[in-house]
């Protein structure tokens, strides 16, 4: 390698630079923010969590030593429909339309379902969403994809929230939101419905935004054994990281509750 012995002792003596001494302590709060992200961080995210902590580093500097030592997002999928179109139920027309911004609480809610797959089969998840701060307000889950499951996430919503009369609540032409009952709950609770298009998965963007980020940063990490280890982990997500401490981009790189708190 064409190194003196001289230079290679002296370079065994000389100290660690302080370029690197940064490098060692910003790598150790780059691992730790990683494993309290559930992996989920990458050079954006971590840079604010970082700064935020303390430490006047940039992105390329995050960057450079994420790359170095591997440290980066997983994600690996598994596909199963769920909204079930095909029926002759009503429809509500689409009064959302795309307009996802809502100015204050309780303004805009939007609902959707999905799926978890365990050892034991599927586990469906319903979750509500307030398009205000994107926060998860309300979410249950079973092992079949019936109406009532639908009914307890919005019951449950209803009890967090005590949304006004006039509240929108947007979701898919799925029968569980247009079977008599759910309409019936709604008008009861003085929420107004509206529903996607025919096939348009972007007419409900914002929950589907949310499935993508549950299942890239806890679902699709491993196997699941049984529905109850699934839900258990699906309830820390969402109350122990999603709704408490995960930055968000729309909100400005900060949590759903600490924007509401910000905007209160």
């Amino acid at each position: 390698m064409r190194i003196s012995p001289r230079g290679y002792r002296s370079w065994r003596s000389r100290p660690i630079s302080q370029r690197c001494r940064t490098d060692m302590k910003v790598l150790a709060h780059i691992r730790e923010q990683y494993s309290l992200s559930l992996g989920s961080y990458g050079r954006p995210r971590m840079t604010m969590e970082l700064k935020e902590a303390g430490l006047a580093i940039g992105e390329r500097r995050v960057g450079r030593l994420m790359k170095i030592n591997g440290i980066k997002p997983v994600r690996t999928r598994r596909h199963k429909v769920t909204t079930d179109s095909h029926h002759r139920l009503g429809v509500a027309a689409n009064w959302l339309d795309g307009d996802f911004v809502a100015a204050a609480p309780n303004q805009k809610w939007a609902g959707d379902i999905t799926y978890v797959w365990t050892s034991e089969g599927w586990l469906y998840l319903a979750v509500i969403l307030d398009l205000h701060s994107r926060r998860v307000v309300g979410w249950a889950v079973s092992d079949r994809m019936k109406k009532d499951l639908a009914i307890r996430v919005l019951d449950m919503a209803v009890r967090l929230r005590n949304p006004p009369p006039g509240c929108l609540f947007h979701s898919d032409r799925g029968s569980q939101y247009c079977s008599y009952d759910y309409q019936k709950k709604l008008q009861a609770h003085g929420l107004r419905p509206s529903m996607s298009g025919k096939g348009n998965c972007y007419d409900n963007a914002s929950v589907e935004t949310f499935f993508k980020s549950l299942k890239a940063e806890l679902i699709w990490r491993q196997k699941w054994p049984t529905r109850r280890q699934a839900e258990a982990a699906i309830f820390q997500y969402i109350n122990g990281f999603y709704n408490t401490r995960r930055r968000h981009s729309y909100l400005g790189g900060i949590s759903p509750l600490a924007f509401e708190a910000k905007v209160a």
